[in-house]
Order: C-alpha cells, then sequence, then structure tokens
C-alpha cells in the first residue's frame, strides 16, 4: 500500500484507459472504480480479512423489491420507538460480512433513535479472500446496483430522512445512494471512495458530504480529493475533507492494518456529522 503519489496516479491513470476501452465499461464513477480490480497492485493491497463471526446480532435479515422486479437483501435494525430517521450503510468489497453488520450495529447504538439499513449490493455474496471480492466487484453492475438502492428507498417510504454511510467500493455507493435518494437525503459520509464527476448530477446533490481521506492511498489520491473538492465547490455544495495520515482501509477492523486510532477519531466525525444533519 506504500507507493508514492506520483506513481499511484499513473497506475490509476492507465486503469482509468483501461476502462475507458472496454465495450463493458460504463461512464459511471462507480464502474470507473470496479475496474481497478483488474490491477493486480490494487487486489494486492487489500489483505485478506481476519475470520469474525457476530455474536447475539441485534438486526435481522430483510428482503425486498427493487425496481428491476427481483428481490434485494439487506440488514436491518429498527428503532425501538419509531422514526423516520434511516442511516443506509453500503458494504466494502467483501460484501455484506458480519463486519459490516457490526458497524451497523455500532452506528445504531451510537445515534440512538435511528433505523439502520446495511445494503448488500452482492445479491447475497461475502467474500473472504481477496480474489473473490474482485469478482463480485467486477460484476456489480450500475443498473442493478441502482435497483436495490431504490427498492430500499421505497421499503422506507417517503417520509424517511435518509443519512447514507460507506467504505471505499461502498464509499462511492454511498455518494450515489445519497443522489438517488434526492431530496430524501440528509448527509452522506464517504470512506475512501470514488467521487461523483459529472456536474450535472454533482448540481442535484441534496446533502452536504464528509469525505475520508487516507493521505497515503495510492487510488484515491491527492489529485482525485483535490479535483473532488473543485467539482462540489464549483456546483455549490457542501464538501468537508478529513485527511488522516493512513493508507486505504484502514478503519476496517478485518484489515491486518486497520489503525485503531485514527478509526475512533474518523468514527467520532462521521457520528457528529450524521447526528447534526439527520434532523
Amino acid at each position: 500500500m506504500k507507493p508514492i503519489l506520483i506513481i499511484s496516479a499513473s497506475v490509476l491513470m492507465s486503469t482509468f484507459s483501461f476502462a475507458q476501452k472496454s465495450c463493458c465499461a460504463k461512464s459511471e464513477s462507480t464502474e470507473t472504480f470496479a475496474m481497478l480490480t483488474h490491477n493486480e497492485k490494487f487486489v494486492a493491497t487489500h489483505l485478506d480479512p481476519l475470520p469474525f463471526t457476530l455474536a447475539n446480532p441485534i438486526g435481522k435479515e430483510i428482503s425486498f423489491k427493487t425496481t428491476d422486479g427481483k428481490e434485494g437483501y439487506a440488514y436491518e435494525i429498527k428503532a425501538t420507538t419509531p422514526t423516520n430517521k434511516y442511516v443506509f450503510v453500503i458494504h466494502e468489497w467483501w460484501g455484506l460480512n458480519d463486519y459490516i453488520k457490526q458497524e451497523s450495529e455500532k452506528l445504531f447504538n451510537t445515534l440512538g433513535n435511528v433505523n439502520v439499513i446495511a445494503i448488500d449490493l452482492y445479491d447475497k455474496k461475502v467474500a473472504s479472500v481477496k480474489d473473490s471480492a474482485a469478482k463480485y466487484m467486477q460484476n456489480v453492475k450500475s443498473e442493478r446496483a441502482e435497483a436495490i438502492i431504490k427498492g430500499v428507498i421505497n421499503h422506507v417510504g417517503p417520509k424517511a430522512n435518509i443519512a447514507t454511510i460507506g467504505w471505499c467500493f461502498g464509499g462511492g455507493w454511498s455518494m450515489q445512494s445519497t443522489l438517488l435518494a434526492g431530496k430524501q437525503s440528509k448527509a452522506c459520509v464517504m470512506y475512501y471512495g470514488m467521487p461523483e464527476e459529472k456536474a450535472e448530477k454533482l448540481k442535484t446533490l441534496n446533502a452536504p458530504i464528509l469525505f475520508v481521506w487516507p493521505e497515503q492511498d495510492q487510488w484515491i489520491n491527492k489529485e482525485m480529493v483535490s479535483k473532488f473538492e473543485v467539482n462540489m465547490k464549483t456546483a455549490k455544495k457542501s464538501l468537508e475533507v478529513k485527511a488522516y495520515n493512513a493508507d486505504h482501509a484502514f478503519a476496517n477492523p478485518s484489515n491486518p492494518k486497520f489503525n485503531k486510532e485514527f478509526a475512533d477519531d474518523a468514527f467520532k466525525n462521521a457520528i457528529a456529522f450524521i447526528k447534526t444533519h439527520l434532523k
């Protein structure tokens, strides 16, 4: 995870070039990010997760209708007292595993009186090794992922106020979920995810964004973050960047390179951000 940013930028540009030339690639930022799974260095930076089983889960597995006529799946934790506040949690490239469920429960317990829904964008596939994770992430199509997210938005109803949070693959989809939620969106937290670049989409953004950025990240690098800041300023949208002297996936406790100090601080900032805007 340690090449200097100049090298990482060139690697990323070559990957983007591959994405643009591929007959199957699309312009969406999330699919561009997915093309990084063809890059051996990107795959190698994701160390296989440490084994973990969530004991005594407080949520439950749910299914719902997606807008493409299929079934979608999620892990839902309902507030004890009915509320229209919802937090959508989007998993990393490993899928909706017990680490994400644990993080969802941590959000639920810390925020208080919210409903938390961890959305499964892999249709029940969960990876335990990086090669499988790369394959699953490659196979995610924007149309299907958007249909799943729209299905969750329909599930919570038109009166729901929605915050989103995600990491890596899920960081990009956190932003896309916020865009899809429209006026129902209230806050978006992105951990080292691919930002949306299209000006016409950014203009429709209704929620402020907190972007958690590890400065050692080869892939979501300084050049990309600076461009994101310019694009958001041009679109007259709110963006707060919180930088850490850490590497990609530093906030993931399944990662052997997990940095607890920085992860705790990022979590504290994410909680404060969501509480401020999810009113």
